[in-house]
């Protein structure tokens, strides 16, 4: 494979990514609407559309073994291989995420619901869609700007999956409203942990463009604080 013909293929294995990143990010809109709406169709299209999802991922890890087999990358393009390999994992891992949720919706349909718990899991949905596509523009626009935004992006996310418990614990005189809200929990549970996935992706786009990797947030202080001081 000449150069030319290397930076092509690696060119189209990263517009593939980026195409991982919208269906992904659909997904989870779509998964936390099935919650909102009360909508059995949107929850079926979600749990469908997944076999779209891993062929993808499938493709680009295909495209990515195919390219160090047939040519050794430079520093700059090793860099990138390496930021695609990690962000389409994380990008397969949210699509499962949006899997759960609807799943979730489909075993707890019949159950009496909350208004305020849907509210702030729709709150929550519509924050971590935008990290996705955050996650995403940085890496179109190699900009380190929106990467290190991710973040202060995922503190009202955390904070929401707190106070959930909170709320399903009013909910405790109620059987039926309790079990339907435990199952919430995990709702808010999948989003928090599809806001850790940008966040995971924004570092490896950091990585991608700086040429260092570091940890956004320090997993050792409560609650993790930037790891730069910012």
């Amino acid at each position: 494979m000449t150069r030319p013909h290397f930076h092509e293929e690696l060119e189209r294995v990263e517009l593939e990514l980026l195409t991982l990143g919208e269906l992904a990010g659909e997904a989870v809109r779509k998964s936390v609407d099935a919650v909102a709406r009360h909508d059995d169709a949107i929850a079926q299209e979600v749990i469908a559309g997944d076999d779209e999802v891993d062929r993808l991922y499938m493709d680009i890890e295909q495209g990515i073994v195919s390219l160090l087999a047939l040519q050794a990358p430079v520093a700059a393009d090793l860099r990138l291989i390496l930021a695609i390999v990690h962000s389409s994992l994380h990008l397969e891992r949210i699509g499962d995420q949006a899997v759960n949720i609807a799943k979730i919706y489909t075993i707890t349909k019949d159950l009496p619901n909350n208004a305020t718990i849907v509210q702030q899991l729709a709150e929550m949905g519509d924050i971590v869609v935008d990290m996705v596509r955050t996650a995403m523009d940085a890496l179109r626009r190699r900009d380190r700007e929106l990467c290190e935004a991710l973040p202060k992006m995922d503190d009202p996310v955390d904070r929401l999956n707190r106070n959930m418990h909170f709320e399903v614990a009013k909910l405790a005189d109620d059987r039926g409203a309790l079990d339907w809200g435990m199952h919430m929990n995990l709702v808010a549970r999948a989003l928090e942990r599809v806001g850790d996935n940008a966040v995971d992706i924004g570092e490896q786009v950091s990585f991608l463009i700086t040429g260092e990797f570091r940890e956004f947030t320090d997993a050792s202080h409560p609650g993790g604080v930037v790891a730069d001081g910012r």
